[in-house]
């Protein structure tokens, strides 16, 4: 067993190092090289994803009321020098796992969360391989009939202990070759159940066929089944964690100002071509008499552009609180974010939103469909009742950040 696994993992470290090279070749020439360096973290991360071919600049200028934010992304072929990632308002888009805590490139989740699962076979089998049927298989419906069927065998074995048939698994028939073979880490949750491979004769036939025998079914063994079923069905996919990289900064005139890497858009080589020639469209788009329905239905295309927002809260000392996020996540996590990182956080405050658009945490609402992309600066501001009550104490204002976020703040450049 012990052996099958390393051989996997070795597998998957052999996919992951890419397409092999000529020993002639530069290391650091070609098409699709790239560049690697260390964040604040000391996590090797890429300066930026390279494109099939070179690409200016984009700016994009974005009007929000009264807001303008200059938002700068850079995208670069092979043969033009990799912009300096102290020039970006974040270096990347990274995730922890939830197994190690590592922190990861976008690239790097995949493999060591693999990793991470075939490592637990060591401690704990049956929930290794429960995070396998879960995690390594995509289609959520093929994954639920292979469950199906594993639960069913457990209980024809739990309703019938004694009979021999109910403990053994033909392997070629067609159930299982349909239904539960074709489903990674169900063999694996199998064996974790004590099930062995066996060659055994079959009526009619004149070569032996692989089985699944369950060879022991104590009392004590039956009712550990029974929980090892039902963790199987309570299993969950292991995903990584969006890192928000909470970050505090000065008072700064630059608060209004990102410069986001390519992580952020939702863009493939060829759209960002294209988007290049739409910018210089949108003036003559502007221009033109549109209805309400047509403005509403672009400004949705829009937001669809983008995977993550960079948000500012500018705190009523003139600090800055940054994090990253999901362009989809909910309004509530921004206000959790932001709750988590005040030192008197269960007090009742405001967020506002460029355009004097005032932010509610009770609402399900995305942070796309608040125009809160691809970044975004809110202002902060106590609810008005309690800092009335505060006054009229003579008490003063509640401290701002956690000190844990004062020790590395930073100045904007």
């Amino acid at each position: 067993m012990k052996k099958f696994f390393d051989d996997i993992k070795k597998d998957i470290k052999f996919k992951s190092a890419g397409p092999g090279k000529k020993l002639t070749e530069e290391a650091s020439g070609g098409t699709g090289g790239q560049r690697k360096g260390r964040n604040s973290r000391g996590t090797m991360t890429r300066d930026l994803f390279p494109f099939e071919s070179q690409m200016t600049s984009l700016t994009q200028h974005l009007a929000h009321g009264d807001q303008y934010l200059l938002f700068n992304s850079f995208f670069q072929g092979s043969k033009v020098p990799v912009k300096d990632p102290a020039c970006l308002s974040v270096s990347g888009v990274y995730f922890t796992c939830p197994l190690t805590g590592a922190t990861l490139t976008k690239s790097e989740r995949e493999v060591h969360i693999k990793e991470a699962i075939l490592m637990r076979f060591e401690e704990d089998a049956v929930e290794a391989s429960v995070m396998m049927v879960h995690t390594f298989n995509k289609d959520r419906e093929k994954v639920k009939a292979a469950v199906e069927i594993i639960s069913k065998y457990i209980e024809n074995i739990c309703k019938n202990p004694t009979e021999e048939k109910y403990r053994k698994i033909k392997l070629s028939n067609k159930v299982y070759q349909e239904k539960v073979r074709c489903v990674e880490g169900s063999r694996e949750f199998l064996e974790a159940l004590s099930f062995t491979s066996i060659m055994l004769p079959v009526e009619g036939q004149e070569e032996d066929e692989e089985f699944l025998v369950l060879l022991e079914h104590s009392p004590d063994g039956l009712e550990l089944m029974k929980e090892s079923r039902d963790r199987l069905h309570r299993g969950e996919p292991v995903r990584a964690q969006l890192d928000r990289q909470p970050q505090a900064f000065r008072s700064s005139p630059n608060a209004q100002r990102f410069e986001l890497p390519v992580e952020f858009y939702n863009l493939t080589a060829e759209e960002l071509k294209k988007e290049q020639q739409q910018r210089s469209e949108l003036v003559d788009k502007n221009a033109m008499l549109r209805t309400k329905v047509m403005r509403e239905k672009e400004e949705q295309r829009e937001r669809r552009k983008y995977n993550y927002t960079l948000l500012r809260i500018r705190l009523p000392d003139g600090s800055l609180l940054q994090g990253t996020f999901y362009a989809w996540d909910r309004l509530p996590v921004l206000f959790a974010f932001v709750r988590e990182s005040l030192v008197d956080g269960w007090q009742p405050f405001e967020l506002i939103a460029p355009g004097s658009q005032k932010l509610k945490e009770t609402e399900e609402v995305a942070l796309a469909e608040c125009n809160l992309v691809p970044a975004a600066l809110l202002t902060f501001a106590w609810d008005a009742a309690v800092q009335a009550d505060v006054a009229a104490a003579g008490a003063t204002n509640p401290a701002l950040l956690k000190p844990e976020l004062l020790e590395t703040i930073r100045t904007l450049s």
